[in-house]
């Protein structure tokens, strides 16, 4: 039974998968990438596409890793691509983080990329991933922080983009700040040997603003977010169709950046 209460504010729209099949181990987890050993066995929970379990299962040519999403559906891609790699020592199933259906002491590595600013109990669902990982083992999280995004040019319609989406998210029973929680969470969830850190992602130059204002224009009239933001009363379509205006206008700056800060944990068992 999903003890899980929170609505997962992206949804699985085409701009939402887009922006999460680019992500890889390299540009998404390389704060765990040196822990791992090739004979590690791994859960990636919220894993969507595969694209960054894949990646984890190159890494651990002798064990195994697991992806679990609550999504059945997103799981369709993630097999696809695990197949078009040729891995063998990977496997994805549905479940929610608040009541991991595996018993204590079965990961090497748990980890979560982007997952617990979605849910009902980011606390409840640390102490979930801690009691699946063995004595010895690392709890690996990284989560994005709205409040901290930063862009140039500002503007405007950005600003109401962020005002926006951390109502919605909230409406929902999302955290969308959850980069700067993650210690303060893993604390109350009884983690003691925690490391913290911080990385970005940015966005700049032709290609890469192209496609992340892109991505956002579209997300913002026609994913699961959309329809949040209207039927919670939050604001109206031609709102939305102002927002994603701004996005393209933004992308069309050749001076455009903008940076995405996200807040990292590697807690020891």
């Amino acid at each position: 039974m999903s003890h899980e209460t929170a609505v997962y504010t992206h949804g699985h729209h085409e701009s939402v998968l887009r922006s999460h099949s680019w992500r890889t181990a390299a540009n998404s987890a390389a704060y765990l990438l040196p822990e791992l050993r090739p004979d590690m066995v791994v859960l990636d929970i919220g894993c969507g596409p595969g694209t960054i379990t894949a990646d984890l299962a190159e890494r651990v040519p002798q064990g195994a890793v697991t992806g679990l999403d609550a999504a059945a559906g997103v799981l369709e891609r993630a097999r696809a691509v695990a197949r078009e790699r040729g891995l063998d020592n990977v496997r994805f199933t549905t479940g929610d983080v608040h009541a991991l259906d595996f018993p204590d002491d079965s990961f090497d590595v748990v980890h979560a990329h982007q997952v617990l600013q979605h849910v009902g109990d980011p606390v409840a669902a640390l102490r979930e991933m801690r009691r699946v990982c063995r004595p010895g083992g690392i709890v690996a999280v990284r989560d994005a922080d709205y409040a901290a995004m930063a862009w140039y040019p500002r503007v405007p319609g950005l600003a109401d983009w962020q005002d926006l989406y951390q109502r919605v998210a909230r409406a929902g029973g999302g955290e969308p700040d959850a980069g700067r929680l993650l210690l303060s969470w893993a604390r109350r969830a009884g983690l003691t040997d925690v490391t913290a850190g911080a990385s970005t992602w940015c966005f700049a130059g032709e290609d890469d603003r192209a496609w992340w204002s892109g991505l956002w224009a579209d997300r913002t009239v026609a994913s699961t977010y959309a329809g949040l933001a209207v039927d919670g009363g939050h604001t109206d379509t031609a709102g939305l169709a102002d927002i994603a205006a701004a996005w393209r206008e933004w992308g069309r700056q050749e001076d455009a950046w903008f940076a995405v800060l996200n807040g990292e944990l590697l807690c020891r068992v």
